[in-house]
């Protein structure tokens, strides 16, 4: 090899006849190796990625898109991406995406609806995506999802829905099936529970697992109180209920609060500060379990019992759903559902030491 590096000039991206000329093969050949194409010698495989690393050569993907029309892009369209649980899905899309050799272009929403949704999916069509997942974790996003014509491939992430598109979730029910019936097993005669917005299908699921866990043990079913998924939310909760525990015989049609299953970790936070505030002590006096398994909960005081979502299986599973669509050609039948199961994360704050 002759060409020294410095030929390409600071000012100038390497190209691919950049990289042929300091390998001292043709322009086709580097091709070749960059497509893994399997009529190329070993010894000249060798000096092309030599000289693509010494040279700092990057693919062009415009330039790629051209030739090949692919742009090897996915989009995604999410709403409420600061929560945990959307967060944690759009990462682990992005992850399984780059995995398998395809970037994600997101669209982010503050809400969902036919008119917001249409623009997205513009977007992302401008921008050339082969397909793209839909995060409908709320109904108003299926009702605006139904109303749209789809120009390409679409696979949705917590839908619970009965569109005629694939789609992936966790199995949101079996998660509050699990905790609820820990709470019981550990002797509780009943659980009462802090929900999410209405509006949103993970909620309603919870909602639905706990009520049923409870009715098929016998046990009475608490009023539910609704939150909206934030710390403060939790903490209004958690005040309302401390108060019944103060109230004690007082209000003897409401069932005794000795154990709440709260919809997610950060409302959960909330409950804890309002019981420790009260002088109730967790778990001693009152049992505490979440949803979602958050980074802070095993650290919370005393560590909070939840349930685990698996955020990478679902990303893997939706993208896989989506490029098996797109390699097919053809249409997914209507009935294609994923569904990844959860994972009760036992903890002291309803384990008394």
């Amino acid at each position: 090899m002759s060409q020294s590096a410095e030929g390409t000039g600071p000012h100038r991206a390497p190209t691919m006849a950049d990289v042929a000329l300091l390998a001292g093969v043709s322009h086709q050949t580097v091709s070749r190796v960059l497509s893994n194409h399997p009529n190329v010698r070993d010894t000249t495989r060798a000096e092309v990625q030599r000289a693509i690393e010494q040279l700092g050569y990057r693919r062009n993907s415009a330039a790629r898109a051209l030739v090949t029309r692919r742009t090897l892009t996915l989009g995604v369209v999410a709403c409420n991406p600061t929560l945990f649980g959307p967060a944690s899905m759009l990462f682990g899309l992005e992850e399984a995406a780059r995995d398998e050799g395809y970037m994600v272009s997101a669209v982010t929403l503050r809400r969902y609806t036919p008119k917001a949704l249409a623009e997205a999916i513009d977007h992302l069509s401008d921008w050339g995506v082969e397909g793209i997942v839909v995060m409908v974790p709320h109904r108003p996003a299926v009702a605006a999802l139904a109303e749209l014509r789809l120009p390409f491939p679409v696979v949705t992430v917590e839908g619970g829905h009965d569109l005629p598109i694939p789609g992936v979730s966790v199995d949101q029910e079996l998660g509050a099936r699990l905790v609820t019936g820990h709470l019981l097993a550990a002797g509780h005669r009943t659980v009462w529970n802090v929900s999410g917005p209405p509006d949103w299908l993970e909620a309603g699921a919870r909602v639905d697992g706990w009520r049923t866990t409870l009715e098929e043990a016998g046990a009475e079913v608490p009023p539910p109180l609704v939150g909206d998924w934030t710390p403060l939310s939790g903490y209004r909760a958690g005040q309302e209920l401390a108060g019944r525990v103060v109230a004690g015989g007082s209000r003897r049609r409401s069932p005794d609060v000795s154990a709440v299953f709260v919809a997610n970790d950060q409302m959960a936070l909330g409950v804890m500060r309002a019981f420790r505030e009260a002088g109730l002590s967790v778990p001693a006096r009152v049992a505490i379990a979440g949803f979602d398994d958050i980074p802070e909960a095993e650290f919370f005081a005393p560590p909070l019992t939840t349930v685990r979502q698996d955020f990478a299986a679902v990303g893997q599973a939706s993208i896989r759903l989506l490029l098996n669509w797109l390699g097919s050609g053809g249409t997914p039948r209507r009935d294609e559902r994923v569904v990844i199961d959860p994972r009760l994360i036992v903890r002291s704050s309803t384990t008394p030491t």
